[in-house]
């Protein structure tokens, strides 16, 4: 088995860049941005369509449901290369290879630190030990699969000497890709360049692997340095939908790829990605960790190509091109169709889903349009925003053992407030009633009677999905358990309703954390 072009065998006008995409990895380490594994495959297959050349599934030895996810999706992906992360240790390089082996192009990243500090602190090690280890843990990878990446982590803030040796001892070890990670956000894109300029001259047989760029955003400067590694002589680009990740996020996927595309003048370089899913692949990795996308986000935001300057409006109206450097539909934003509404049958609404970028099977399209009918009863107007936030929702809670069923609340001014909420637990409906200090409170009561945990509620937050008193609301709740940090995200035209899904949501997940025990639940109304 061959992996096509790894590494170009000359230069061209336009060299190839291979977009490495860890959204299901490192994305995944974002605080609260756990997905279940069924959340995993659907990102699996947008990333899959989305053209990236490699796909970092995640850290197989970290749980049994990691080991399952990474071999499901081994299994499952036509297109890119799966790959499994492991540290450099015989075992876990040994379940990484368990993990990714039924992959068209497995791949095995190993990774040991590198600087001093983490050398002195993390490992305890000396600098030879770590060598030792770098050539036994890339010779163990590479004995199980072809292609093997070694990243030296905290690379930006390793000594150039000791830098050069660990990369010249990965390279003769077996390792095919090298990745200098900036893991702490801390370096500059003229500093991130001139690394890999250096490196590559310095390390004799640094022709023989591909270079990596893998870079964190705690100074905002993810997309740069990446970009700047490239022009140093980098050749992947290691990234996340929406730029999600380990404390201030990594590098956005979106973000490199148009800069390419949009100044193709300037960075002559090409990739594989169809753009024209970036728009579809964030939204789907936002309603899947119920982390919302900023509204003024590069490419995929809400504002992205909106314009509310008479200025702009102004220009706009003449030519496009005086305030948009990209169009919307080159990233798969759709200009807002009004024509949907109550009368619209399944088969208009299907082709709405398509052009929207969503294929749901029979099941997922009935009970999609199920409640797009209910939304369409209740709304004057129903945006394509409005369509993908109800699938969104739907695709993010296909999967719970608990769900919404039905809600009565009683508010008013004088408290205290009731609510009245029945939930299905595993099949089986159960009511309850309480009582709390407003509408909210009483909602967040009454799931906890009927499903006990000892979760804390560490976020609330409500925005509207379109303009106008009739918008759906979209509610992001974020609770903590045990050490674990989840979000739940839930969408109706209702606030109320919509908090009560996504607090379910997110404690869904809680559950699926516990495994797969009996949930207690009461019934009493």
């Amino acid at each position: 088995m061959t992996e096509q072009n790894v590494v170009p065998s000359k230069p061209s006008e336009k060299e190839r860049v291979y977009i490495f995409d860890t959204t299901l990895r490192d994305g995944e380490q974002c605080p609260g941005a756990s997905m279940t594994f069924e959340e995993k495959l659907e990102v699996a297959d947008i990333l899959d369509a989305l053209g990236v050349d490699v796909m970092e599934a995640g850290f197989p030895i970290a749980s049994q449901g990691d080991f399952d996810s990474v071999s499901e999706i081994a299994r499952r992906v036509k297109n890119a290369s799966v790959c499994g992360l492991s540290r450099a240790s015989a075992k876990d390089i040994d379940r990484c290879a368990e993990a990714v082996r039924h992959a068209r192009i497995p791949r095995i990243h190993t990774f040991i630190s590198t600087s001093p500090v983490h050398m002195k602190y993390k490992l305890q090690m000396a600098p030879e030990k770590v060598l030792e280890l770098i050539a036994s843990s890339v010779t163990r990878a590479r004995n199980h699969v072809e292609f093997v990446e070694w990243s030296a982590e905290d690379g930006t803030r390793t000594e150039h000497d000791f830098l050069c040796r660990a990369v010249e001892t990965a390279i003769n070890a077996g390792a095919t890709t090298i990745n200098i990670p900036d893991t702490v956000g801390y370096t500059t894109p003229d500093e991130y360049r001139a690394l890999f300029e250096m490196l590559r001259a310095r390390v004799p047989n640094a022709d023989k692997a591909i270079f990596s760029v893998h870079c964190h955003n705690d100074l905002g400067l993810a997309v740069a340095n990446s970009i700047a590694g490239v022009m140093g002589g980098a050749r992947q680009i290691e990234c996340t939908i929406n730029g999600i990740g380990e404390r201030a996020g990594n590098a956005a996927l979106e973000e490199i790829v148009m800069a390419m595309r949009t100044r193709a003048d300037a960075l002559p370089f090409e990739n594989r990605i169809n753009t024209t899913l970036l728009t579809r692949a964030s939204k789907l990795v936002s309603a899947v960790t119920s982390f919302p996308v900023q509204y003024n986000k590069a490419i995929v935001g809400r504002n992205a190509f909106a314009h509310e300057s008479g200025i702009h409006q102004d220009g706009m109206l003449k030519n496009a091109h005086t305030y948009e450097i990209m169009t919307p539909e080159s990233v798969g934003v759709q200009k807002t169709s009004l024509v949907m509404g109550k009368h619209s049958g399944r088969h208009a609404f299907r082709e709405k889903l398509k052009e929207l970028g969503y294929n749901l099977g029979e099941n997922g399209l009935e009970v999609a349009f199920t409640r797009f009918k209910d939304l369409a009863d209740r709304k004057k107007i129903v945006y394509d925003e409005d369509i993908m936030a109800l699938v969104d929702d739907e695709i993010a809670n296909a999967h719970e053992r608990i769900k919404v069923v039905e809600l009565t609340v009683v508010a008013g001014t004088k408290g205290p407030q009731k609510a009245a909420l029945t939930l299905e637990i595993d099949g089986d409906q159960k009511t309850h009633q309480a009582t709390g200090n407003g509408p909210v409170d009483a909602i967040f009561n009454a799931i906890h009677a009927l499903a006990p945990h000892d979760a804390r509620l560490e976020l609330f937050q409500v925005h509207a999905v379109t303009e106008g008193t009739d918008a759906q609301a979209e509610v992001s709740v974020r609770l903590s358990e045990d050490g674990h940090v989840v979000s739940g995200r839930g969408a109706d035209p209702d606030t109320l309703v919509a908090s009560a899904r996504a607090y379910v949501s997110a404690l869904n997940k809680i559950v699926a954390l516990r495994g797969r025990g009996p949930l207690e639940a009461v019934a009493t109304l």
